[in-house]
């Protein structure tokens, strides 16, 4: 898996790219699948909101991550760079676990219905 980063109005330091890739990493093994055919990409975005504001929620982090049959997007703001990495990435995680196991779910029932269908015979 890629991650392309992007950073906006901010320096972007050895230190933040590497919190960044070291969040995203564990994402894989929700997306081994996707990522064995080489049709998952990734997008993060930090940035600094203004040039001349320094109080308040100042910093921007976002994520893309596209994949066949979908796209999932995760931001957050906060006055804090890395503070604003970790809310996106567990919006992001969320959205991925609940992706799977919708899709699971899916499986299970066409599963169930066959078992009712054989049962039936």
């Amino acid at each position: 898996m890629t991650i392309n980063i992007k950073a906006t109005n901010l320096e972007l330091t050895p230190d933040i790219k590497a919190y960044i890739e070291d969040r995203l990493q564990p994402l894989e093994k929700f997306s081994q699948h996707w990522d064995k055919q080489g049709s998952l990409s990734m997008r993060v975005e930090v940035a600094r909101t203004t040039k001349h504001h320094f109080k308040g929620d100042v910093f921007y982090a976002e994520i893309n991550m596209g994949f066949p049959g979908g796209d999932l997007r995760a931001e957050s703001k906060s006055d804090d760079i890395f503070a604003a990495i970790d809310e996106a990435h567990d919006d992001i995680k969320r959205q991925l676990n609940k992706h799977h196991t919708g899709r699971m779910e899916k499986i299970r029932k066409g599963a169930r219905k066959i078992k009712e269908w054989i049962r039936g015979i």
